[in-house]
């Protein structure tokens, strides 16, 4: 009996390329990429998702394995593709940060900060509670299946082997950022509103009443207000978010 083992290195080879692809995007994306989420269970992630995807579309990739420097190119190709997947995954939740930033600048909790979970870093804490929010929502919602839908039809839109259109990558990290400020800005819209109309309400108490210590009473009722708001508007908000999530990764799925 004989066993033909010649497919294993073009197997090897295509499997270490999905996995380029798929790693790369893992890493970046909302809820699996954040910098508390261990290693391993990134790589766990990844590698089961390559297995997955790896029967769909080994076909499509031309392996030479003569030549190094071409599949050391292919590879480098791969990962780009996966950062360029997973950054604008990453860029639309970017929209709740920008979002909690100017509500609570309008609430005058502008100063409080707290460690972003998923990013390890100070941010301002409505925009921490609202990014982790946006997260669990996404999971509950099983919006993150979008991911691995873009993820999978990221093989008609980008295929292995061609030249990748900087223009095209371009013009899709530009919409991602532009959506995501545009997107901040109407969901903290509300806010926007209040604080307008509550600062010009405090500058004619102030003519008013100059004896009046306007910042000491202001500054409680902004905050007890804009929490008020906050419970009141959040359904929606997180709604808003949630189709702006879906609209973006339905823009990387061909039609």
């Amino acid at each position: 009996m004989r066993i033909d083992i010649s497919f294993l290195p073009a197997l090897a080879a295509a499997f270490m390329l999905v996995f380029a692809r798929i790693g790369a995007m893992v890493m970046l994306l909302p809820g699996l990429g954040e910098s508390n989420i261990p290693v391993r269970v990134k790589l766990a992630i990844a590698v089961m998702l390559t297995f997955i995807i790896l029967p769909l579309h080994r076909n499509a990739y031309t392996i030479d394995l003569q030549s190094m420097a071409a599949l050391l190119v292919l590879m480098l190709r791969e990962i780009v593709i996966g950062i360029v997947l997973g950054a604008t995954a990453r860029v639309t939740l970017s929209a709740l940060q920008v979002a909690g930033s100017v509500i609570a600048q309008q609430m005058g909790l502008g100063f409080v900060t707290s460690v972003d979970p998923t990013q390890g870093q100070q941010g301002i804490l409505i925009g921490n509670f609202l990014t982790m929010l946006g997260v669990t929502m996404l999971f509950a919602t099983d919006s993150h299946h979008l991911v691995i839908a873009a993820l999978n039809d990221s093989y008609k839109i980008f295929a292995p082997g061609e030249i990748l259109a900087s223009g095209d990558v371009a013009s899709l990290a530009t919409r991602a950022f532009a959506a995501a400020f545009k997107i901040g800005l109407q969901l903290s819209a509300p806010f926007l509103v209040f604080g307008l109309v509550f600062n010009l309400g405090l500058g004619v108490l102030a003519r008013l009443m100059p004896q009046m210590q306007v910042y000491f009473v202001g500054v409680p009722l902004s905050i007890i207000a804009g929490f008020l708001i906050l419970a009141v508007v959040i359904a929606a908000m997180m709604g808003s978010f949630l189709d702006y999530f879906g609209d973006v990764m339905h823009d990387l799925m061909p039609r």
